[in-house]
């Protein structure tokens, strides 16, 4: 298995691992500390260094301040706020500066290296307040960069007000919108993108439709575009396409398992599709597609 290959996310001056532990399944009460520890630490072992995580994902931001340890410089660590804080309004300036410092206590470190606003709609992303409190925990040293994570409208408004170092946005074969404008825009401005959601939610996996609202988009998406695999399995098809989208730094990927990731390394390892496969992914998305927005 080749070297896991670290790109420049955007002008931040950070360089990330190409493929990215979503931190989502450590927050699980259902899952032991001993098995996040040995799954975080095997992550990176193997050369992930984007470590990405959320105050809603359960323990799962306390649990990776509790196991990293010493290896706090080997991570670039991705959060979220905005929401969450006991006792303050959501979306409020207030809410932004005390749900940085909570991150921080929980993660145990003294920045965080990428702080998003965690897919707020775009009349917040207009209230300049907002923004300012994020600017101002990057002034003081708490935030190295200021980020969004969003779809659709929210995510131009979030590239056109040019705070953000970053942005994560939804990027898989049966999520293609933003590769059509806003993925280009930020790469053209110098802004870094991780791709979330790069499986799909790996629609593929259920016989009939699922209840899960975002998985059963992708259930429908899938059917309707009956994609050419190529002769590979889903999960190759559709990682190598969002993990070597043009203008994607990393993509992230939850697991609770050390087999699924040695597995995902190994897929990435066999580089970028063939261009005439992407194109035809391409091509059938646009084909098919009447009105499917991101997937938040």
């Amino acid at each position: 298995m080749q070297r896991l290959e670290r790109r420049p996310l955007g002008m931040t001056g950070l360089k990330v691992s190409a493929l990215g532990l979503g931190a989502g399944p450590l927050g699980s009460a259902e899952l032991e500390d001993r098995a996040v520890e040995a799954l975080l630490l095997g992550a990176l072992d193997a050369g992930v260094n984007l470590i990405d995580t959320a105050p809603s994902y359960g323990a799962s931001e306390e649990r990776i301040g509790r196991f990293l340890g010493a290896r706090r410089g080997d991570v670039v660590l991705s959060t979220k706020c905005g929401y969450g804080v006991p006792g303050v309004e959501d979306w409020t300036p207030e809410c932004i500066t005390r749900g940085v410092d909570q991150a921080l206590r929980r993660l145990r470190t003294d920045y965080v290296d990428v702080m998003h606003l965690h897919s707020c709609p775009e009349e917040v992303l207009r209230r300049t307040e907002l923004v300012d409190a994020l600017r101002r925990a990057v002034a003081q040293g708490k935030v190295r960069v200021a980020a969004y994570s969003g779809d659709n409208a929210a995510l131009q408004v979030a590239l056109a007000n040019g705070a953000f170092g970053c942005v994560q946005t939804s990027v898989n074969v049966f999520d293609q919108r933003a590769l059509e404008v806003a993925v280009p825009r930020a790469a053209g401005m110098g802004v870094g993108v991780i791709a979330k959601r790069p499986l799909g939610n790996a629609a593929w996996r259920h016989e009939t439709r699922p209840q899960a609202h975002d998985v059963g988009q992708y259930w429908d998406r899938m059917r309707a575009m009956q994609a050419d695999l190529g002769g590979l399995e889903w999960d190759e098809l559709a990682l190598r396409f969002a993990a070597h989208a043009p203008g994607v730094s990393a993509c992230i990927v939850g697991t609770t398992q050390a087999s699924r990731l040695r597995r995902n390394l190994d897929i990435l390892s066999r580089g970028p599709l063939a261009e005439s496969q992407v194109a035809g992914l391409r091509e059938v998305f646009r084909r098919h597609d009447v009105g499917w927005d991101g997937v938040i």
